[in-house]
């Protein structure tokens, strides 16, 4: 009877301990219930994924052309919510517009810009709008292309039109020669008695702060490279042109084809022209070719002298006429 009662106590304990689970999951509350600071809150979906920021309206100004409008340009001019103001009219010999309720307006040597701005201006004092709007557009330039010159390889005139940069304009000729200069004038059609001079590196390389803006019917010439003179004990004096600017003593005694044997080198001397005379620079033309000194850049007008050593010319003579003796010697037989 003992046994039975033990057997039946551990049933009932081991059916109470598997329905306690149950009697949680039954009575537990649902989770709204729960207090705000321990209750899961669903997780937004934008969280999950991360949305992309709302375009906010540029504060930046509007970019405007830098072009310059010029005498016998076609323009196009319109005024916000105006139709009847929208007109083409051609910029005159005397630079001037003639406009509805304006009259004539002198626009010639102003950005497209500034241009706005002053017919903005009129039409806003004259009382004929109210905050008006005013957009400028160049239809047709009166030079349509940009002249390349000088030292290019296909000098002429190039269909450009509106701003452009200078590379640009030396892509269109096929680059420089290799005699170009490192100097290119700019003349701009709207300040022709101001020409821009651009200096160039001395390599092959064109630096990026020379590219600046050309315009449709500016002139652009690529200047010569210098000329260095080679005189005295050399195998062929003259006048050498420098390539892309660049040359040193050595390279213009070997255009010269070399120094004679009887000249004297380590009394070669660079005469560089000054502004007030010239300047005689000594160069040790040995040494140079031994690599023991540099090899000095020359200039443009730069003149290499290379003199002739008595001594050696002497020698020289000496030994042509021994030789010349000797070979007579040979041949005569009494």
């Amino acid at each position: 009877m003992k046994h039975h009662r033990v057997g039946l106590c551990t049933v009932a304990i081991c059916l109470i301990v598997w329905a306690e689970p149950a009697v949680v999951q039954e009575t537990a509350p649902p989770p709204n219930s729960l207090p705000a600071a321990t209750r899961v809150q669903p997780v937004p979906q934008n969280v999950l994924a991360p949305q992309a920021p709302a375009e906010q309206p540029s504060a930046l100004p509007p970019v405007h052309s830098e072009s310059v409008i010029g005498i016998g340009d076609l323009i196009e001019i319109a005024v916000y919510g105006a139709p009847d103001f929208a007109k083409q009219v051609r910029v005159a010999d005397s630079g001037d517009i003639s406009l509805p309720l304006l009259g004539n307006v002198h626009v010639a040597g102003l950005t497209i810009r500034d241009a706005e701005l002053l017919v903005q201006t009129k039409l806003s004092d004259g009382g004929f709008f109210n905050d008006p709007q005013v957009s400028i557009f160049e239809r047709e330039y009166a030079t349509q292309g940009i002249s390349v010159l000088g030292e290019v390889q296909k000098p002429g005139i190039y269909p450009l039109p509106g701003p452009h940069l200078l590379f640009d304009a030396l892509s269109a000729a096929g680059g420089v020669t290799p005699r170009a200069g490192n100097s290119i004038t700019i003349t701009h059609r709207t300040r022709p008695q101001q020409p821009e001079t651009v200096r160039l590196a001395a390599n092959e390389n064109l630096p990026t702060e020379s590219n600046v803006p050309v315009y449709a019917g500016d002139t652009v010439v690529v200047s010569k490279a210098g000329i260095v003179y080679v005189v005295g004990d050399v195998r062929v004096p003259g006048g050498f042109v420098m390539e892309n600017s660049r040359l040193t003593v050595l390279q213009a005694v070997a255009l010269a084809q070399g120094a004679n044997p009887t000249a004297k080198l380590d009394r070669t001397i660079l005469i560089r022209k000054k502004d007030n005379g010239h300047e005689e620079i000594p160069v040790p033309l040995s040494r140079v070719m031994s690599a023991q000194v540099a090899d000095p850049q020359l200039r443009p007008e730069d003149i290499v002298f290379v003199p002739r050593s008595a001594t050696k010319a002497a020698f020289r003579r000496g030994v042509e006429a021994a030789l010349q003796t000797a070979v007579g010697v040979a041949i005569y037989r009494p």
